[in-house]
This record gives C-alpha cells, structure tokens and sequence, in this order.
C-alpha cells in the first residue's frame, strides 16, 4: 500500500485528507443510532428508555475499540513518520488485531452474563429492562466484528488513508439500517423483534463489514503474514498498549459518565430518560465534523511526530480548535432554532420536550466538547494518552457527575442541561494546559515557537 505522507505540504491539506472523508463514515455509523432510536420509539416509551439505558453501556464497551484503535494509529504513524525499514508498520497491524479481537470476545462474554444487574443498577424499571436485556446478546455477538474492523480502520488511517476507512463504516451502517425496520416489525417470513431486532441488524452489517475491512486489509498489504510473525511481539503489546490502556479508558470515561448521568435523569421518570436519550442520539450525530476531526489528527501528529516536526503538528492542534469554534457556534444556532422538529422525529409528547430543552441549551457548549475530543486524539498519537485520560476524568467526574446529580435533586432536568453545558466549558481550559504540557500548545501562525526539550521528549 503506498501511505499519503502527511508532514509536508500545507498543514490544513493534511488533516482534511484525513479527517474529510471520515465525516461521511462517522455520520452514517452514527445514524444507526437515530434510526434505531426512530424505529424504536414508534412501539413507545419502553423501548426508547431502553436505548437511553444501552447507549452509554455500549458506548463505554466500544471504548475498547477505540483505545486499541488509538493505539495502533500511533504506533503505525509514528513508525511511518521515521520511515523505519522492513515490516514494522504491517507487524503492528497485525498484532493489534490479534490482540483486539481476543480481548473482545472477553468483554463481549462478561457483558452478556452481568447486562440485567447493570441496567438495574442504572435505574431501569421493569418495561425498560426487559426490552434492554433483548438487546444484547446480538450486540455482543457482533462486538468483535467492530473491534476487528476499527483496528483496520485506525490503520488505513494511519497510513494517510481516511478514504477506505470511511467506506467501510458507510457500509457496516448501509446494511445495518436498511434492516433495521425488518427485523423490529417483521415481514413476510421475518418476525417482528422488536428491540431485539435492531441488534441483529447491527451484527449483520458489522459483520459484512468487517469481512470486508480484512480482506481489503490483506490485499493492500495493510496486514499481512510478516516473515516471522512473532518478532517483536512484545515491543508491540508495549508500544499499543501504552496508548491503548488509556486511551480505551479515557474514552470509556465518557460514557460511563453519561451512564451515571442517565440514572440521575431517572430519578425524574421514563420520559425524561427518553428524551435525554434521543437528545444525546442527536447530539452524537450533530458533532459529527468534530468527531472527524479527532480521527483525522491523530495521524497528522503521529507521522509529523514521528518525523521530528513538532511546528506541523501544533499547528495542526490550532487549527483543529479553530474548527471545533467555528463550527460549535454554527451548530448551537441551528439546535436553538429547531431543537422542538428535531426532537419531534425521535420523541413525543413529554419525552419530546425534555428532548427539545437540551439541545436547545447544551447545542451552545458543544464547541468546548469538540475541543476536548480533538486535543485528546492529538495527545493520544503523541503517545501520551495518560495525560487524555486525565482530561477525560476530570471533565466528567470533578465536573458532569456530581454537578448533574446535584443540579438534578436542586433545579430538576436543568439542572442537568447546566452540569452538561459546564462539563463542556470548563473544559477548554484543561485541555490547553494539557496540550501545553505534552509539547502540543495549539499554535494559530504558521511560524513554529520554540519548545523545551522536555516538552519533546
């Protein structure tokens, strides 16, 4: 495969080769969740709630993939960046999925067997249990197709290629939407699944997909058979999961956050549960350009890094926020004016309200989240994913959980909507200090500042 070489030329080129084609990928994996949400809540407010309740689980079980994924972007672009001879970067693909889908078999095993105390820990009644226990023994067969095919997706990226990655994603969520309706109401010979059903869907299309991701993978030397495939092995588990470990849990810490959140919108009954669950669906996809931007600039700074040009990479985190503000205020704008039809397509009645409060409100800090999300990938290809972690913990457990809970017993559900806002603000701060600590202070010229040793190494 030939990788797109992304430390020369202008910098804005290199992250948009990348970051571009993924916002089409990231969107349409993210608008399986809407559909689901819309399909779903067309049998009422039991099936809805339980999406509120699935969601943060399994966004906190994918972070898995995405730290292992973190990690082998890192390790393959800053291997790229140095130019190393030999196999190095194939060796590295290989392991890390190996390594991947092994762990995901684990967690897919434990998360079957513990799912119905999880939910009720989180405040699931009855009806919505019921339908969110359906849910997951699908989801979980279908988790090591994803961990396998984000994997190869981190390489491809890696690699300069954000196109292939994109296309695969567009597939996995093609398939997975255009059955989703069949297999919740049923058709013909095919009965009607309800919650259930949207989780076969979802193990088709992730596993079409990721059949797809391997053998394209194969063909275009991505991933191949080494000539010794356990040379190294060791000095690839170190190199991965020094970024993996903590990346997986700095992206698990959101979720998990939001999970604890969700109990305490709970406390102020299903509807609420089903609008802040629609709420944040939107809101998934609404962020999508920001997600794309933190895919896209990890294997900017990881080659750049890797080649000994710190000045691109800065740049590139300065350009990366540039974007995350632009685009936030955009985007709070257009949630303000039609947060209530929004809502509406996903939520009715009560739910439809509470729906419509927070995107309404929460739209305005979204900016603040996107720059967490893009400084996080930057640190991440930088190999310092301890400091993202820190990040991560700091927004949601000094700030989102104990504001929400607190704001929820005092002020109801806007008390929720202002923990929300100040989780994202707040955190603009912290994620400059951490920039500026690990060697990546956003820089907006395109003249280079000098950086202290220490910062480099």
């Amino acid at each position: 495969m030939t990788s797109r070489n992304l430390t020369t030329g202008p910098v804005w080129r290199a992250l948009a080769a990348v970051s571009a084609p993924m916002t089409f990928g990231i969107f349409a994996v993210l608008s399986v969740g809407l559909v689901d949400a819309y399909f779903l809540g067309q049998l009422g407010n039991a099936p809805l709630a339980a999406v509120g309740f699935i969601y943060p689980v399994t966004t906190a079980l994918t972070s898995l993939a995405i730290g292992l994924s973190a990690g082998a972007n890192a390790a393959i672009s800053q291997s790229l960046g140095k130019e190393e001879e030999g196999d190095t970067p194939q060796r590295l693909s290989l392991h890390a999925t190996v390594i991947g889908f092994a762990l995901s078999i684990v967690v897919a095993m434990v998360f079957v067997s513990s799912a119905g105390t999880l939910f009720g820990w989180m405040g699931a009644s009855d009806a919505p249990l019921k339908e969110a226990k359906s849910y997951v023994p699908f989801w979980s067969l279908s988790f090591p197709f994803l961990v396998l095919m984000m994997i190869l997706n981190a390489a491809f990226r890696a690699h300069g290629d954000g196109s292939t990655s994109s296309i695969i994603m567009i597939l996995a969520a093609v398939v997975n939407i255009a059955l989703t309706p069949l297999f919740i109401f049923g058709w013909g010979p095919v009965a009607g699944l309800g919650t259930e059903g949207a989780a076969v869907a979802t193990a088709i299309g992730r596993g079409i997909a990721c059949g797809i991701a391997i053998w394209w993978a194969w063909r275009s030397g991505v991933l191949t058979l080494c000539s010794s495939i356990f040379d190294g092995l060791a000095g690839s588990v170190r190199d991965i999961f020094s970024v993996g470990l903590p990346a997986a849990f700095s992206n698990a810490i959101n979720p998990a956050g939001m999970a604890l959140v969700t109990a305490a919108v709970a406390t102020l009954g299903d509807a609420a549960v089903a609008g802040f669950g629609a709420a944040t669906r939107v809101q998934s996809v609404a962020v999508v350009v920001l997600l794309a931007l933190s895919a896209g600039i990890g294997p900017v700074v990881g080659q750049n890094w890797g080649a000994d040009e710190q000045g691109r990479a800065r740049r590139a985190v300065g350009l990366s926020w540039m974007i995350c503000v632009v685009y936030g205020v955009v985007l709070g704008v257009i949630l303000a004016l039609f947060a209530e039809p929004v809502a509406g397509l996903f939520a009715e009645g009560e739910a439809r309200d509470f729906a419509a409060g927070y995107l309404r409100v929460v739209g305005w800090s979204l900016f603040g989240y996107g720059i967490v999300i893009t400084t996080n990938a930057a640190m991440n290809a930088r190999s310092k994913a301890v400091w993202s972690m820190g990040l991560s913990l700091g927004r949601i457990f000094l700030v989102y959980v104990p504001v929400a809970w607190a704001g929820a017993v005092l002020f109801g559900y806007n008390g929720i909507l202002a923990a929300a806002v100040a989780a994202n603000v707040l955190a603009v701060s912290a994620a400059w200090y951490c920039a500026a600590s690990t060697g990546l202070t956003p820089q907006f010229r395109a003249r280079d500042k000098a950086v202290p040793q220490a910062a480099k190494g």
